[in-house]
């Protein structure tokens, strides 16, 4: 900094090195046995440095010329002494860096009092910007290697989820998830859930048609009556559920199932292919698991019986295990009956809510045959749902 005088007035000019042509950056420590602020520090290195080192690397002239910069100073006083530091960046080479550097040590009083400055450090600020530069370098190498390995495969696969995620549809009155191919191909995969569906989609099966629960939709056992159907479900209990109530309901032709404990909406493509090049005849999977159409269909018309005994006239029935007939009771106190009985099937004429669905669950119930569902947000795997669509 330094000041022209002209018409009697001042102005102050300060002058800084280009941060871009600084080569070094001097940094010292200051001690003074007295209390003293930036300016005495500033003024002590000029007036004892002049002369010192020859004409050439004068500081005032060499911050004119801007090859020696900025001084920066920063002071603490505590119990009548003052320390800081210093930094000053320099244009010049090495050796008159060094030279400047020398000079400033050599400040021995700064105003009225005893002082040691003391440099600490002479930093090439290209070698710690070349570092800076090199590290840099390897990270964004590294993520450009890494980008060339990954974001092509990623970004395809990206488009493709999303387009065959817009391709989802809602099927029939009961707005199931479904492929767009559902309604004019000749043959249906009927899966458990949209997750399924998307799964299927993202690997080009375009016909899967999701039942949405064990309760089986009307919407599917008429395509099953219309279409070559198979069912193909998760390898876990709950599959086995639904394909159990799908096989009771619909006309299903073939069974494909993910491996075990393995869940279709999960599946890479080639196990889906595998499962489905795989699947077998309904009647053959029927037979492998002790199961007969016949008494399926037993079964069925045996609940439609018991089901129409009690239509219209507010009771329930409460079965066991075995098929036999554990009480009547007025469908009002079913809750508490259920409580009470814990039977394995409840058939009341009826709306399925989702107290009755707790309540069902927490005592062991298996099977709820009733009128209709209402209102059921959460309902378990291991309960099967029939209601009377099913017998029309």
């Amino acid at each position: 900094m330094f000041v022209i005088k002209a018409f009697g007035l001042k102005e102050v000019i300060s002058l800084s090195l280009d941060p871009s042509a600084a080569k070094y950056l001097i940094k010292a420590k200051i001690k003074v046995d007295g209390v003293v602020d930036k300016s005495d520090v500033i003024g002590a290195l000029f007036g004892q440095t002049e002369g010192l080192m020859g004409e050439e690397l004068d500081l005032r002239d060499l911050q004119k010329s801007a090859r020696i910069g900025r001084i920066e100073v920063e002071l603490k006083t505590n119990k009548g002494k003052s320390e800081g530091s210093l930094t000053l960046t320099s244009a010049l080479e090495k050796v008159e860096t060094a030279i400047i550097a020398a000079g400033i040590e050599s400040v021995d009083r700064i105003g009225p009092c005893k002082a040691e400055i003391k440099v600490e450090k002479v930093e090439d600020i290209r070698v710690a910007k070349r570092k800076k530069l090199v590290e840099r370098a390897k990270q964004i190498l590294a993520d450009m290697i890494k980008q060339g390995k990954e974001e092509m495969p990623n970004l395809a696969d990206e488009i493709r989820q999303s387009v065959q995620v817009e391709e989802i549809t809602y099927y029939g009155p009961e707005h199931l998830p479904a492929g767009p191919n559902v309604d004019k191909s000749d043959a249906i995969i009927v899966v458990e859930g949209r997750n399924d569906v998307v799964n299927l989609l993202r690997h080009g099966i375009k016909n899967a048609i999701a039942v949405e629960g064990t309760n089986i939709p009307k919407t599917i056992i008429e395509l099953c009556n219309e279409k070559i159907a198979t069912a193909f479900v998760d390898g876990d209990r709950g599959g086995e559920l639904v394909l159990r109530e799908l096989l009771q309901v619909a006309d299903i032709d073939f069974v494909a199932r993910a491996p075990p404990t393995r869940e279709v909406e999960e599946l890479p493509y080639k196990l889906v292919m595998k499962a489905l090049k795989n699947k077998i005849p309904a009647e053959q999977y029927m037979e492998s698991m002790g199961m007969k159409k016949k008494e399926l269909d037993d079964e069925m018309e045996k609940i439609k019986r018991i089901y129409d005994s009690v239509k219209g006239n507010h009771t329930a029935v409460l079965i066991d295990e075995e098929g036999n007939e554990i009480s009547r009771v007025e469908t009002a106190k079913l809750v508490e009956n259920i409580e009470k009985s814990k039977p394995h099937t409840i058939v009341f004429d009826g709306v399925i809510t989702q107290r009755l669905v707790d309540t069902a669950f927490e005592n062991g119930v298996k099977e709820i045959v009733a009128t209709t569902m209402g209102e059921v947000a959460k309902l378990p795997a291991e309960i099967r749902i029939i209601t009377k669509d099913k017998f029309e």
